[in-house]
């Protein structure tokens, strides 16, 4: 951590268990595989278009977003995305904090991806 950062209060970029991917390489990692992918929009964003094979959980329905990765496997990669990038942001640190080894974040969101 930088200097800058821990004066200000700011938290490093990456966490071990936490991956921003590129648009390319998001595209590369889900394409014909059996994957854990989450789109962390509300619904009716999802609802407007969402990436393939995608499942929605929303950020903002605090009660259900917890509990809804209960199914979900923490040792498996988990690839998850948002609009923009910030909600999919505050998600990867909620599933690294409930365990997840493997997450992986859609730098630029589903707009980047477009």
């Amino acid at each position: 951590m930088s200097i800058l950062s821990f004066l200000f209060g700011g938290k490093p970029q990456q966490n071990s268990n936490i991956t921003v991917l590129s648009t390319a390489d998001f595209k590369t990692a889900i394409t014909d595989k059996k994957v854990q992918l989450v789109d962390v929009r509300t619904k009716n964003e999802f609802d407007s278009g969402h990436i393939k094979k995608a499942v929605n959980i929303d950020v903002f329905d605090k009660e259900n977003f917890i509990s809804a990765f209960n199914s979900y496997s923490k040792e498996e990669p988990i690839y998850i995305y948002c609009r923009s990038g910030n909600r999919s942001k505050k998600a990867s640190q909620t599933l690294d904090s409930l365990g997840f080894k493997q997450i992986f974040d859609l730098k630029g969101g589903f707009m980047a991806w477009q």
